[in-house]
């Protein structure tokens, strides 16, 4: 009998634990299903409104498949460029020291601060007709706003601090011993990488990259101050469901988003599972 009372109180004391538990699950379901699901299946229900002929044939107008073709190219172009670039940064900082270390860790958080907007205006006062470069690159015929090129450089811009980030705290974790001890033995830089470095930080590269592709695909702000709004020509998945959604083509505009949410969707499934395999690694040491 003695032992049955710490019983009671511990199932009164589990009860408003399992309340709150289930409570706060339902919140964050409720939450989840108003601000996702319930807008993502209202994309799908437009695009497909007119039946799926409609819903396909959607893809088939040239404007349409020249913005589906520069995202993709845009995304190749920036996402190897800022995976180099996030390596590059990610060793310089967790395994040296140096003077302005902390202003280069403040340099690489910028994007997450400045408004795209801001970032591509500034690429206009740079690089536009009345920028600072603009007579040079008119005289040469040089094409950077309007065009690809500052595309490619708003969305490298928005997109740069994602691989770094990921790839900072995993080798600063790690340390330098394994790399120092490798390259005393004789092993030079890029061995010392491929064969010590590389293995440990592959599954945050990898999320890394995941990241800074789907912004990259995604980003509207910077790309669109810089990009002009040339149907064919300088229009991206973002900017063409704008383009179509303010021409009342509902149909093809949700279509175009459609596949967006598609590319989103697929991206967090590969992220779930580098998430799954990392923590599977990490499980089995």
């Amino acid at each position: 009998m003695a032992g049955a009372a710490p019983m009671v109180e511990e199932r009164r004391v589990s009860l408003p634990r399992k309340i709150g538990r289930w409570l706060l699950i339902a919140v964050s379901i409720l939450f989840l299903g108003l601000l996702l699901i319930a807008p993502l299946g209202a994309v799908l229900a437009q695009a497909l409104a007119k039946g799926v002929a409609a819903y396909f044939q959607s893809f088939t107008d040239p404007d349409t498949r020249s913005a589906i073709r520069l995202t993709l190219i845009t995304a190749a172009i920036v996402v190897p460029i800022n995976t180099i670039f996030g390596i590059c940064a990610a060793w310089a900082i967790a395994k040296f020291e140096f003077r302005g270390k902390s202003l280069l860790i403040t340099l690489i958080d910028l994007p997450f601060a400045v408004s795209p907007v801001i970032a591509g205006l500034v690429l206009v006062l740079v690089f536009g007709v009345q920028g600072w470069f603009g007579a040079w690159l008119v005289e040469r015929d040089y094409s950077i706003i309007f065009a690809l090129p500052g595309i490619v450089l708003a969305t490298m811009f928005v997109t740069f601090p994602y691989v770094a980030r990921e790839l900072i705290p995993i080798m600063q974790q790690q340390g330098s011993e394994e790399e120092e001890a490798a390259i005393t033995l004789g092993a030079g830089a890029w061995t010392t990488f491929l064969r010590i470095t590389l293995p440990k930080i592959k599954w945050a590269l990898l999320y890394g990259v995941i990241l800074c592709n789907a912004r990259a695909m995604g980003e509207f702000g910077a790309v669109s101050v810089v990009s002009g709004h040339i149907r064919g020509y300088t229009t991206t998945m973002p900017l063409d469901v704008e383009i179509l959604y303010n021409e009342y083509d509902f149909v093809a505009a949700f279509a175009v988003a459609s596949l967006l949410a598609l590319l989103a969707l697929v991206t967090l499934v590969l992220k779930n599972l580098v998430e799954w395999r990392a923590a599977r690694r990490m499980s089995q040491r």
